[in-house]
């Protein structure tokens, strides 16, 4: 988790109007009635309530978020992988990353909505955000990426999954949480991402982030979502207020095409600068906020074959060798290893394992999901 204390994100409040509704929370009760949008009678009696673990209150009022919700984001604790897979060890963990929260990073209140145990426990982390999750309406302003905050359902698995992979436990209550988050809010399983699409950070761990497909497969099973409703391809959806590793493969694919930009992850001025004037070139709607679209995108990343050199290339093998495929370098060419990497992502996402670099390959690359990942058994 980034350890930056957040504010409000800036969109949240520019499309509430006149900023996101603060409500007191005492226990898990709130002070802001909301219209349930999901299925009445929900059981989410498996999930472990703030007041059923002992949480302290918070420290501060917290913030009913007035956008809707469009995202998970998939975290790994960076704590121990204990072999304690107890019912005890999950509330102490829960208490362990509150205090760690608001005495080390000063917020208010645990920062993320969820967390998995590596014993499959679920428990609430914000206070009010299992009554949001039941009615489905709206979340809780979070704090555990800035940037999406205001958007985006947090999810805490304990554990680090640099080279290790979580056990069958947390996998599996990772799913049900998941489904049930989808179902509640209205997302789908191409909805669901890992922390450091959005900020730079190890966060999910290169052995977790691998499974996510696999993940977002039984998800979608289970929603029972037909195929034809998932997009062709679904990206992140980055813009100026987040900081990435895929901000920097955006800022290559902008240098490529002779924007004086330079990739640092760092969403600044030039890079706004270059993302409005590429969709204004591009007849794309010019974002605001200089948000990634899907057009952006797909008109932006060039198709790469074996013999592509220069920026584009030097974009792939960044974001490969960040998301853990060490024996990748950054020099420019498209050489063996580079190769064999790219069809190792492609046969996670059920893509063809050509080697090449099109359309689908560069989503699944920064992070995206692509509808044949789901198809994909």
């Amino acid at each position: 988790m980034s350890d930056v204390r957040p504010a409000l994100d800036r969109r949240t409040l520019l499309r509430a109007g006149l900023g996101a509704a603060t409500v007191a929370v005492v226990g898990s009760e709130l002070a802001l009635p909301g219209v349930a949008r999901a299925t009445p009678g929900t059981d989410l009696d498996w999930i472990i309530g703030c007041d059923e673990w002992d949480a302290r209150p918070p420290a501060d009022p917290l913030s009913v978020s007035t956008i809707p919700t469009n995202k998970i984001i998939v975290h790994h604790m960076a704590f121990p992988n204990v072999t304690d897979h107890s019912r005890e060890q999950a509330v102490t963990l829960a208490h362990d990353c509150q205090d760690l929260h608001m005495d080390g990073n000063g917020w208010s209140d645990t920062g993320q909505h969820f967390t998995v145990s590596r014993g499959g426990y679920v428990l609430e982390g914000r206070h009010g955000s299992l009554d949001r999750l039941r009615a489905g309406d709206r979340q809780m302003i979070s704090a555990h990426c800035p940037g999406e905050n205001g958007r985006a359902i947090g999810i805490e698995n304990e554990g680090t999954y640099v080279t290790d992979t979580p056990p069958p436990d947390l996998l599996d209550s990772l799913v049900r949480l998941c489904t049930t988050i989808c179902r509640q809010y209205g997302l789908h399983a191409h909805d669901i991402f890992g922390h450091w699409d959005f900020r730079a950070t190890l966060c999910p761990g290169a052995q977790f982030y691998r499974l996510f497909p696999g993940v977002r497969r039984q998800v979608f099973r289970r929603l029972g979502t037909r195929l034809s409703e998932v997009p062709a391809r679904r990206w992140p959806d980055l813009w100026r207020f987040v900081n990435s590793p895929t901000v920097q493969v955006a800022q290559y694919l902008l240098a490529y095409r002779g924007y004086p930009v330079t990739p640092s992850g760092t969403f600044d001025a030039a890079t706004v600068a270059a993302v409005g004037d590429w969709q204004a070139r591009n007849g794309i709607p010019v974002d605001v906020d200089a948000t990634l679209t899907a057009p952006t995108w797909e008109t932006l990343a060039p198709a790469l074959d074996r013999d592509a050199t220069g920026l584009p290339v030097q974009a792939v093998q960044f974001i490969l060798n960040w998301k853990g495929y060490a024996e990748v370098t950054v020099t420019g060419g498209f050489d063996p290893a580079t190769r064999r990497a790219v069809q190792d992502l492609q046969g996670l996402h059920g893509l063809p394992r050509t080697g090449r670099v099109s359309t689908d390959t560069w989503c699944a690359l920064v992070g995206g999901i692509v509808r044949q990942s789901l198809r994909h058994h």
